[in-house]
């Protein structure tokens, strides 16, 4: 059975599950769709064009998820910084998740100290994303309270690392909160993640044809019709490397092959890049059909059980 999440708040999960945060993909009505289907719902400060934008859609977010839904206590909520140096409005960002005393928040690319302290000033829990080893003692060293491991077949920014590798190098050096992304896409993987260590999965791809995502109907249909083989890692979109559907990068002009890009990319800029093309982890293959995000969380908590019952059943009898 799924374990309540770890924060000061009260809440049981219907499935160990954060809907990670997806560039104009995770707005405030997947958010608040996810935590009512009772997973942590997200969704990346920078989707809101300007921090006035963000502050309404805190309050709205937080007025939503105050009662209980069709029965249901509403799963935790979260925001996803950017606390890269290039990202020109952080400091805003950070002060209004203060304000909104933001439940989790989710730092990507760089880990700041002084991000961290705000956050647990006030009771909150940070996840911090990393792709390696390096990166993951840094967050630890800096005062992350749980670290995403990011392993290869995740949507967006990836790692290279396979994740049952990742999560066992993790767990060598943490014993805290540890949430596993890559090719995720069904309540097996779920499952799969915390047989090898993680306390959750993260998992967005599956996510990007809800009915109450952002993203283009075309973005919905390419993934629909996708396959692990029509995803592409390349650093030729931003800089850095980040797995997308090949056919958007064909399409925006940008050449399929592996030469390095030696250039830097600001956040803002970045931001820009990602309208032209779309990304997909390497779990696209049991999405078939643009639905509910209640829908969708149904079908993984389907799958996440039988699974469990499955691999029970195989146990053998005690000697």
């Amino acid at each position: 059975m799924p374990k309540p999440f770890w924060t000061p708040h009260d809440s049981d999960l219907r499935l160990p599950l954060i809907g990670s945060p997806m560039f104009l993909v995770s707005g405030k009505e997947l958010l608040i769709a996810q935590c009512r289907a009772g997973i942590v719902g997200t969704m990346p400060a920078l989707n809101a064009r300007t921090p006035e934008i963000l502050d309404g859609w805190l309050s709205e977010i937080r007025d939503a998820l105050a009662t209980p839904h069709q029965g249901r206590t509403p799963a935790p909520w979260g925001i996803n910084l950017i606390v890269h140096r290039t990202n020109p409005i952080l400091d805003q960002h950070l002060e209004l998740c203060v304000k909104h005393e933001v439940p989790v928040v989710i730092t990507s690319l760089g880990c700041r100290p002084e991000v961290n302290e705000a956050i647990r000033a006030y009771g909150g829990i940070v996840l911090h994303d990393v792709t390696n080893m390096e990166h993951a003692r840094k967050a630890i060293d800096r005062g992350a309270s749980g670290l995403i491991a990011v392993a290869a077949g995740a949507g967006g920014h990836a790692g290279t690392v396979s994740p049952i590798a990742m999560i066992e190098d993790i767990r060598r050096i943490w014993d805290g909160p540890l949430v596993l992304s890559g090719a995720m896409s069904s309540g097996r993987g779920i499952l799969a993640a915390q047989a090898l260590g993680a306390d959750m999965g993260y998992m967005g791809t599956a996510f990007v044809v809800a009915s109450e995502s952002l993203a283009k109907q075309a973005y919905r249909d390419m993934i629909v019709g996708a396959e692990a083989a029509d995803i592409f890692y390349t650093d030729r979109v931003s800089g850095t490397y980040a797995n997308f559907l090949a056919e958007s990068l064909v399409r925006a002009g940008i050449p399929l092959d592996s030469a390095p890009v030696e250039r830097e990319i600001g956040v803002m800029d970045e931001f820009k890049a990602w309208r032209d093309v779309w990304s997909a982890g390497h779990g696209v293959g049991p999405i078939r059909r643009t639905e509910p995000t209640e829908a969708i969380v149904a079908r993984l908590e389907r799958e996440y059980r039988e699974a469990a019952a499955r691999i029970g059943a195989m146990q053998p009898e005690p000697a």
